[in-house]
């Protein structure tokens, strides 16, 4: 199978993750369990995952002149990314993720933006060439919104495609979600999006409809240990759940490359158990 190239442009954290028999209230304070850091970040996360897919992968991002900025292009080269467009900023730390996951696997999250709040349009004009050549662009909302724009007005004109995982959640223009070929947003930035619940399946449904009528090509919306609705042109299915130890967090990440696009689908079940296992890896 050819090589798919594949452009990310987001995030790069270090996740520090603490093992917690719950997820704490409000102002509690509760004794934790194991601790634990890893490399993270939505877009390193979706980066890894398509390099162990089989992709060509160039990584577009920040990272700060610091330990955990090399610790983390290491990592990026070890999976063979290309990280001629990671900038090492000298004027902010790296991404930090502070992460409780209980031991359901359910997680909190509180995020330290740091280098990755300085991902400008003009870094992302320096790697033009490489978008212009991509056969996929892989984007989050752990960047500023302005660098997710200016990638998608490269790739959009071309017909490259383009996947988007609106996360954290913020109002997206109709502009922008017209440029957008697949849409990955989980229950709550689903509802966020269309103001429309996605709890349930037919609700869900509904939000994904609506979020393709704003000119979204196909809707991709996670609902936990429910599975993943798919919902477009050529087709609308509930993709069944499946259990799996640890920290949810990675699935949207993983789901991407393993089912889309579809050059990517034969490597499916092999994304899967790579990138399941090495985000266990590190959370262990």
């Amino acid at each position: 199978m050819t090589r798919k190239n594949i452009v990310v442009v987001g995030s790069s954290n270090t996740d520090m993750v603490l093992q917690v028999d719950r997820l704490p209230n409000v102002g509690e304070t509760i004794l934790g369990g194991e601790f634990s850091m890893a490399a993270g970040g939505k877009g390193a996360n979706q980066a890894v995952a398509a390099a162990r897919a089989g992709g060509d992968v160039s990584f577009i991002a920040r990272v700060g002149d610091d330990l955990f900025g090399e610790q983390a292009i290491a990592g990026f080269q070890r999976d063979n990314i290309n990280v001629d467009y990671v900038i090492i900023d000298g004027d902010a730390p790296t991404g930090v993720a502070l992460i409780n996951v209980d031991q359901n696997g359910e997680n909190s999250i509180t995020v330290a933006s740091g280098a990755n709040a300085s991902l400008s349009p003009d870094d992302v004009e320096a790697a033009r060439a490489v978008i212009e050549s991509a056969d996929v662009l892989l984007m989050q909302l752990e960047t500023p919104l302005e660098a997710v724009q200016a990638a998608l007005s490269i790739a959009a004109p071309r017909g490259i495609t383009t996947i988007l995982n609106p996360a954290p959640a913020q109002t997206l223009s109709p502009d922008l979600l017209r440029k957008v070929s697949i849409l990955t947003p989980n229950e709550s930035e689903a509802e966020h999006l269309t103001a429309i619940s996605a709890a349930q399946e037919e609700d869900a449904k509904k939000a994904a409809k609506a979020l393709t009528e704003r000119g979204v090509e196909t809707v991709v919306i996670t609902l936990g240990a429910a599975g993943a609705l798919t919902y477009g042109p050529e087709r609308q299915e509930l993709v069944p759940g499946f259990q799996v130890q640890r920290s949810t967090q990675p699935q949207r990440e993983t789901y991407l490359m393993a089912r889309w696009p579809s050059p990517l689908r034969k490597a499916r079940p092999c994304a899967m158990r790579l990138h399941s296992r090495m985000r266990l890896r590190q959370f262990q």
